[in-house]
């Protein structure tokens, strides 16, 4: 029995594989703190599942739409991107899609030929690597010479000429990181010189604390607007992982090359998420401010638990998302292990804390810390790992 040569060269989510661990151990009895996955903890709110009840009882929901998605929605969506970046997009040019990974999916099936290559800053999300291979194209890895964002400098680096597209994560999984807008019109107008479209993924953009402020691509001039494909959901600010509802929005003629795929690969999203997202979209937005708030407060409390710990570097606050992206190395050695991978799942089977090694988003000497969890599993989570390096010690 044959396997694809493409899947061959593919991994499975590390994030998604320590998670199922996780709930693995919980169900045989196991004392498990699931710091793995990037899942607000947070029920979605009330309005908008009682939308998505209020569309199955008016019998919306039983059939088909149109694959990329209700003309409601796609406008709901254009109208929020106009309100926040004012950039106007034709309802044509939204894509909406079974989650912002598929989005993603689906975007290097439309813009990829064998061996084209995609620039993906270090660290980076774990699936971004792997859905570039799935799609046949190569991933251009590009690490920062300094920091955890990259440059121009960087990009000149690795960058080729079968070089296609760039993806910036802006607010960062896994780093917390967000580029200013000084730091994105440098990379937006390389990318117009050299002819490279840009991918922003923003799904975290509603998530900034400290008053620290978040740049979309779509306000930069109008050239770097023109050439960019906008990644967003609901997910994360909505707290609607469940939903799976996820959009692109881009240039008339990859939004038809992407309409093209999803029709045969997918079909529409799940009609009762389509309506219940254009209530995310439209209805009252106060939870949102709620959970931001509730993020803030968390990161606030756990970065100086987590810096503390002996052996942990974490010198630069994340400003966005909800995940800490801490270099342990040091700790790793001090405490006799090889790598940051059995130090992670020892860490497991001796406190029950699930956290991610940093191999999966491309630096290996890191682990990645979702503080997307109450305040009470973060402080035992925070107490369980620090006590654990300090008896080691």
């Amino acid at each position: 029995m044959q396997i694809s040569k493409r899947l061959a060269q593919v991994n499975p989510s590390a994030t998604l594989a320590m998670s199922q661990k996780s709930a693995q151990m919980k169900a045989a009895g196991a004392d498990v703190l699931d710091l793995s996955v990037g899942q607000p903890d947070f029920e979605t709110p009330k309005n908008i599942e009682e939308a998505a009840i209020a569309a199955i009882k008016a019998g919306k929901t039983s059939f088909y739409t149109a694959a990329t998605g209700l003309p409601e929605l796609r406008q709901a969506i254009a109208d929020q991107i106009k309100a926040d970046t004012g950039y106007s997009y034709d309802t044509k040019q939204i894509v909406v899609t079974n989650g912002a990974k598929f989005a993603l999916s689906s975007l290097f099936e439309s813009i990829l030929s064998d061996g084209d290559g995609v620039l993906l800053p270090q660290p980076g999300w774990v699936s971004y690597t792997e859905q570039v291979r799935i799609a046949g194209g190569e991933p251009q890895l590009v690490y920062p010479k300094s920091g955890l964002k990259v440059t121009i400098d960087d990009l000149d680096q690795v960058a080729t000429d079968r070089t296609r597209a760039i993806v910036i994560n802006s607010p960062s999984n896994p780093t917390g990181m967000i580029y200013s807008k000084q730091e994105l019109t440098l990379i937006g107008n390389w990318a117009v010189r050299h002819n490279v479209l840009i991918i922003s993924d923003e799904i975290y953009g509603k998530l900034v604390y400290n008053g620290n402020t978040f740049t979309s691509m779509l306000t930069l001039d109008p050239s770097i607007a023109e050439n960019t494909v906008l990644i967003g959901g609901v997910s994360k600010t909505y707290a609607m992982t469940g939903w799976r509802i996820g959009f692109a929005a881009a240039p008339k003629k990859v939004a038809t090359a992407m309409a093209t795929v999803i029709s045969h690969m997918t079909g529409n999203p799940a009609a009762v998420s389509q309506y219940a997202a254009i209530e995310a979209y439209t209805g009252d937005q106060a939870t949102v401010e709620t959970m931001r708030s509730a993020f803030e407060k968390r990161l606030n409390t756990l970065y100086p638990l987590i810096k503390a710990i002996p052996g942990f570097e974490l010198d630069e606050k994340p400003q966005g998302a909800f995940y800490l992206f801490p270099r342990v190395k040091d700790a790793v050695v001090a405490l006799g292990y090889d790598t940051v991978d059995t130090f992670v799942a020892a860490l497991l089977e001796e406190t029950g804390v699930a956290l991610v090694s940093g191999r999966a988003f491309g630096m290996p000497e890191h682990i990645r810390i979702s503080y997307a969890k109450d305040m009470d599993t973060l402080l035992d989570a925070a107490d369980r790992i620090t006590k654990f390096v300090e008896k080691s010690n």
